[in-house]
């Protein structure tokens, strides 16, 4: 009944049914009520009975104590039916039962492994709708942080590079938002993305797929070739490729303003001083233009420059990082990498006692036959 309502465009019907569908597999948490001072003692003895006998369900999967592939297809109407209906934050908790569903069943062998990686990508092509719909930059943070997860990498460079211009895009308007986010948690245990991982890890995801458009291009010409010639003719094409895209139309502005603070960024990266007619051709701006918004920029992003108006150029301050930050910068992920290595040295080690205890036992039996044939 649902799969009809929602056959016949009634998605919120479809999607009222749905709920009550999962609430029948769900085992939510019982509400705890206000009792009298005189019930304290019957309610704490009648818990204590019933705690090994209530299982509560996973929060995150709407409470569901189980998962199969039935109910996966459950899972993936509810999400479309959000998202037609475009209940943005429901739909982000939709999206999140389907990934913790799909990584249950693909752990317990449910899913074969291809089965998983075609649901990861269906999983990443819908997010599309819900996190470039998500207010603020949040939705493409984790949209991000999702795309660059490993299983999640390994299905955009195999079956889904296109992809990748979606999560370049995402990288390039969230950058100043993470770097002033790890910037004000510096010092402090922070666990979350990092501007100058995103860039490494995106340039090495653009390495290993077989995929290119303006985008694409734009950060290989500024990241890879330092061509930034060649960066402002993609970033023209950009545009162009951002107002006719679905998803990317309504950050056409926002796209184009970042894209400038990072060709400006690259640029004085490798200049102290910066012609401001030079830098206006660079930006596709002329040359009032190009002060203004250099103007408003240190302004805004506190950037470490001054404007000299006796040369007409830009006097970029020096940024060196201390002994600290580099020497964190290298060893963040040592103990990730240790902890992998000592698993795989430990995987082998076990492969092997397998396989020559597999031997010893093949060889007696080859002993055993021979014996029984020589009393034969």
């Amino acid at each position: 009944l649902a799969k009809f309502n929602y056959d016949c465009g009634d998605y919120q019907s479809a999607r009222d049914m749905l709920e009550n569908y999962l609430s029948l597999h769900a085992s939510p948490p019982k509400p705890e009520a206000d009792d009298d001072e005189d019930d304290v003692d019957d309610r704490r003895s009648s818990k204590k009975e019933d705690k090994a006998d209530e299982t509560v369900g996973d929060k995150s999967m709407y409470y569901l104590t189980k998962v199969d592939p039935d109910l996966l297809q459950i899972l993936w109407g509810r999400l479309s039916c959000e998202i037609l209906v475009e209940n943005w934050e429901a739909a982000t908790v939709a999206l999140t039962a389907c990934k913790n569903a799909i990584e249950r069943l693909a752990a317990t062998n449910k899913l074969t492994p291809l089965e998983a990686l075609k649901q990861r990508t269906w999983l990443m092509h819908w997010s599309l709708f819900v996190k470039w719909n998500t207010g603020g930059s949040k939705g493409l943070e984790s949209m991000v942080e999702l795309f660059f997860t490993e299983r999640y990498l390994q299905a955009i460079t195999t079956v889904a590079p296109h992809l990748l211009q979606y999560l370049t895009a995402a990288v390039l308007l969230v950058k100043r938002r993470v770097a002033k986010q790890s910037d004000n948690s510096r010092g402090s245990n922070n666990t979350g993305l990092d501007s100058r991982r995103l860039l490494k890890d995106l340039i090495r995801t653009m390495q290993h797929c077989d995929y290119t458009d303006p985008i694409v291009e734009f950060v290989d010409c500024l990241c890879v070739k330092f061509d930034f010639d060649g960066a402002q003719e993609k970033l023209a094409e950009c545009r162009h490729l951002l107002e006719t895209d679905f998803f990317l139309c309504k950050q056409t502005a926002l796209f184009m303003e970042e894209a400038r603070v990072f060709v400006f960024e690259n640029y004085c990266r490798i200049h102290n001083k910066v012609d401001l007619s030079t830098l206006g051709q660079k930006l596709a701006m002329d040359e009032q233009a190009a002060e203004r918004w250099i103007v408003d920029l240190i302004r805004n992003a506190s950037l470490d420059a001054k404007i000299d108006t006796e040369e007409r150029c830009v006097v970029m301050g020096t940024d060196v990082r201390s002994t600290y930050e580099r020497v964190i910068d290298k060893t963040r992920d040592l103990n990730v990498r240790s902890g992998t290595l000592v698993q795989n040295m430990t995987n082998v080690l076990n492969d092997s006692r397998k396989e020559k205890a597999r031997r010893a036992r093949a060889a007696l039996e080859e002993e055993q036959k021979g014996n029984m044939i020589s009393c034969l």
